[in-house]
């Protein structure tokens, strides 16, 4: 149900500020359709079943692209050069060309004429056939939704991760059984600046557990069982950031991953990678999300850990802008939306819960349709457990009054240390009795016209335009550089991954983006649910 406005904005002001965030978006929008990335063409040799890694651990995606680009380099795509020697050798499969091309035994070149049309061929069948297996998992997710029933708003967001999958799985059924809706494995520490993805199940991981296909079918099958039993879907969220976007987007399209956190900004802002190469992957990524089905989780409520909560809450509203139009571009629908925010502001100021409650019905509002996510509290929590219970208590109580989508539940240990199963069961407690005890009220919130909460949102709307406005006439690379979100710089040809980056040449061929391209992502899903059970 779309929720009913509240505080009266200026209809123009908000169709100024998405004109001038479209606007701000389009220079990068055109960077990522010229350009590719490592990751983007491992991308498609994971779409096309390439797994699996040598002994060290180095992925066979990885030694092939290598190979390929040492020799005739990435400005093409993969796709012609690997194909061509598929049919032209004596391989019979991705995998036996990749071990051949690691131990320097394969010649790749760029084939001509005939050569060339019968290597597009392959490649297109290669692509087609793991597009569909996205297809066919996120129709699965559509099944399993009727049988077992989906949760109501807002889902309860619990984040499970202790390095050892194994571990993961108990936990996160025992967190679905308390309630949990939505269960999150936060990745290993510094995964996000590998340049390859880890393989198989993993038991070591330091705060967090490893993404890898075999982690994502393993919890998917284990929340599936949890589902089935409780009689309510429950959601599997993981990470597509960093050095291996692409592929990791990939993999949660192929194990039906539910939700995958995948910001515009946060690795570029918080793991010092590279600007363009993030913006090029994120691009791809996107466009498997919404072939998927899968929504995105953003992450603006990490501007408000180092940016004050108050003064920077524009930035928060011009990033989700940002986001909805990169999202939107790449095929995103609005459902897919889960554009973040986060209640960040000193507790010790005066009148902080009424600024909160403007800050979220203000996203709320400009934002119907899209499952936002609402963080609590961590920058203020302290080691009065006592004052984060309360502070927690408050925050759910914010998104239950401005009608959140998906709220992550706060611990009050979680600014000490990672926090203990008694704290997340008391965490869970605390959302259940606020979400039960207030019921619809966000059909009775209405703040007084004109009153502060009006007045508040309203200021940060048009601060948010004229931000927009700088952005659009600078652009976006130079406004990151300047520290404008999360106070943190960040220059264009800086940070961790530029040299994975190839501007396409003419004759840049990749099938996957092809069919990403030209294809309504959300056909095929209706397709799904028009053929008689």
């Amino acid at each position: 149900m779309t929720p009913q406005p509240k505080l009266d904005l200026d209809p123009e002001a908000v169709r100024t500020a998405r004109r001038l965030a479209a606007r701000a978006a389009e220079p990068i929008i055109e960077m990522a359709r010229t350009h590719t990335t490592v990751s983007v063409e491992r991308a498609l040799l994971r779409l096309a079943g390439l797994a699996g890694a040598d002994a060290d651990g180095r992925p066979w995606v990885n030694h092939l692209a290598d190979a390929v680009r040492g020799q005739v380099g990435l400005e093409h795509g993969v796709a012609l050069p690997v194909w061509d020697a598929l049919l032209t050798g004596p391989h019979e499969s991705l995998a036996e060309l990749a071990r051949a091309a690691a131990r320097g035994r394969v010649r790749f070149r760029l084939p001509a004429g005939d050569a060339a049309r019968a290597a597009r061929d392959a490649a297109r069948a290669a692509a087609r056939a793991g597009i569909d297996r996205i297809d066919a998992r996120r129709a699965e997710r559509d099944r399993l939704l009727g049988q077992v029933g989906d949760p109501p708003h807002p889902w309860i967001y619990l984040i499970v991760a202790t390095g050892d999958i194994y571990e993961d799985i108990p936990q996160a059924q025992a967190a679905a059984r308390e309630g949990a809706d939505v269960v999150a494995v936060i990745r290993s520490t510094g995964q996000s600046l590998l340049d390859y993805v880890p393989e198989g199940a993993t038991r070591e991981g330091y705060a967090g557990t490893y993404a890898t296909q075999e982690n994502f079918r393993l919890m998917r099958a284990a929340l599936d069982e949890v589902s089935r039993e409780l009689g309510r879907y429950v959601r599997l969220t993981n990470y597509a950031s960093g050095l291996c976007m692409p592929e990791i987007a990939t993999l949660a399209g192929l194990e039906r991953l539910d939700m995958m956190l995948n910001d515009c900004m946060y690795g570029i802002i918080f793991r010092d990678i590279n600007p363009r190469r993030t913006f090029i992957d994120q691009r791809f990524s996107r466009q498997i999300h919404a072939r998927a089905g899968i929504v995105v989780n953003t992450g603006e409520d990490n501007y408000l850990t180092t940016a004050d909560a108050v003064d920077a809450a524009h930035t928060v509203i011009v990033s989700q802008l940002l986001n909805e139009r990169f999202g939107h571009e790449a095929g995103l629908a609005d459902a897919q939306l889960g554009l973040g925010h986060a209640f960040e502001i000193d507790p010790s100021l005066p009148g902080s819960f009424r600024l909160e409650l403007a800050h979220a019905q203000l996203v709320r509002e400009l934002f119907p349709d899209a499952p936002l996510k609402y963080m609590p509290p961590t920058k203020h929590m302290t080691g009065n457990i006592f004052a984060g219970y309360l502070l927690d208590a408050f925050f759910n109580l914010a998104g239950v009054m401005t009608g959140q989508s998906i709220i992550l539940i706060g611990m009050m240990t979680e600014g000490i240390h990672t926090p203990w199963l008694s704290d997340r069961d008391l965490a869970l407690e605390n959302v259940r009795y606020v979400r039960d005890a207030c019921g619809d009220l966000a059909e009775d919130f209405a703040p007084r016209p004109d009153g502060f909460i009006v007045q508040r949102a309203r200021r940060v709307l048009a601060e948010a335009v004229d931000l927009l406005a700088r952005i659009a006439d600078d652009g976006l690379l130079n406004a990151i550089a300047d520290g404008t979100f999360g106070v943190t710089r960040r220059p264009p040809d800086g940070g961790k991954g530029l040299d994975g980056v190839v501007e396409r040449a003419d004759g840049y061929f990749n099938p996957a983006i092809e069919i990403l391209d030209t294809e309504d992502p959300h056909a095929a899903a209706r397709a799904q649910e028009e053929v008689p059970a």
